[in-house]
């Protein structure tokens, strides 16, 4: 039995295929306002994607601290069925790190937009030469590395062009289209990623996009399009200003909407996206798609009358997403309400006492500008 009810609207567009993902909560999610993990924190958290089923995992940025360094130490050897990544800037001295650390594979960074380079006063022909230097570097010592143009999605075309070009002849195995500010529209990013692609010709193209305008899910989605190997993101979307992708969001988007498979255990996810978020000490809007607390709850009175037949009021199953189902009173709760609120209860309700018990519900959450909890409706019942 299909746990996906979106019917047939999207099927023209159906992509098809598999993709991988490749997280980054531990570096760039750590770049979360006011989020600090500690390197055994980091740890369990990588454990954590590996069971989720995530296919590389980036196990931070070694030269940041001596916590970001004992972190990807105790990744690299904890024997994870992930690939582990490390990051490092086109700068010898943090791929030596790697190659201390016996990190084998490398995102290896460097800004090329105009913008990034006049701000720190670096010229194009300078970054280009350090940027197939680090490249170099890195395959002569065995670290199998992808280049990260930062702000690619604002960068001159036909210098990103060449630098990209250069990155790849100097040794980089795979390469990143990287939205830095998260300034692309899915139309231009599906335009960059297969310009890429057909500049490269057979190199790995990755998408990292960050989500200032509510974007990167739907760049997500494009790049895929376009022929992207793998999606970049972040348990719960976590990251500087807006943040990244989500990767729950964008595996279940392409799932379900594109028929795209990754190998992320959807079951696994709110778990997952929890305890997360009491390592990093925030919370999340309840009304998050996937992993949000009210996702699968109902208090509307229009609704409840529909609620045993979940496809008529849910897009995908609970049970795709590992949550549970539930029906809460309040303001906006129907005599449905009462009659399924009780039945769940055990508590014996006649027809002819629903209408007055639903006048008491609507009152009391109105009045106390909140739902009606089990303990209060079963004394409203026996009162």
């Amino acid at each position: 039995m299909s746990l996906i009810w979106t019917g047939s609207l999207s099927q023209p567009y159906r992509i098809g295929g598999h993709v991988g993902l490749y997280d980054t909560t531990l570096r760039d999610g750590e770049q979360t306002v006011g989020v600090v993990l500690d390197a055994e924190q980091k740890l369990e958290i990588a454990r954590l994607l590996d069971a989720l089923g995530v296919d590389r995992i980036e196990a931070g940025f070694p030269r940041v601290s001596q916590d970001d360094w004992d972190a990807v130490k105790l990744i690299a050897e904890a024997g994870l069925r992930a690939e582990v990544w490390g990051f490092s800037r086109a700068v010898p001295a943090d791929l030596e790190a790697l190659v201390e650390l016996g990190v084998r594979h490398a995102v290896i960074e460097s800004p090329i937009s105009d913008a990034k380079l006049e701000a720190i006063g670096v010229p194009r022909e300078t970054m280009l030469e350090r940027i197939t230097n680090a490249m170099r570097f890195a395959a002569d010592h065995d670290i199998y590395g992808a280049f990260f143009g930062v702000d690619s999605t604002r960068a001159d075309l036909d210098f990103m062009r060449s630098v990209y070009e250069a990155a790849v002849d100097a040794g980089a195995r795979e390469v990143v289209v990287v939205d830095t500010l998260g300034v692309a529209a899915p139309e231009a990013v599906r335009d960059l990623v297969g310009r890429m692609i057909q500049w490269l010709d057979g190199t790995p193209v990755h998408f990292h996009g960050h989500n200032d305008f509510g974007l990167a899910t739907a760049n997500a989605v494009a790049a895929v399009g376009a022929g992207a190997t793998w999606i970049h993101g972040t348990i719960n979307g976590m990251g500087e200003r807006a943040g990244n992708a989500n990767l729950g969001e964008v595996a279940l988007t392409l799932r379900a909407l594109y028929g795209v498979e990754s190998n992320l255990d959807l079951g696994r996810i709110r778990a997952v996206s929890a305890r997360v978020q009491e390592l990093s000490g925030y919370e999340l809007e309840p009304w998050k798609p996937v992993t949000g607390e009210t996702l699968f709850r109902r208090e509307s009175g229009a609704v409840a009358s529909q609620f045993h037949d979940p496809p008529s009021i849910e897009p995908y199953s609970s049970d795709l997403v590992g949550a549970e189902r539930g029906l809460v009173l309040g303001k906006k709760s129907g005599i449905d309400s009462i009659r399924i609120k009780a039945e769940e209860l055990g508590l014996d309700v006649p027809e002819s006492r629903r209408a007055e018990l639903l006048s008491q519900v609507k009152a009391f959450g109105a009045s106390k500008r909140r739902l009606v909890t089990d303990e209060e409706f079963r004394a409203m019942v026996e009162g």
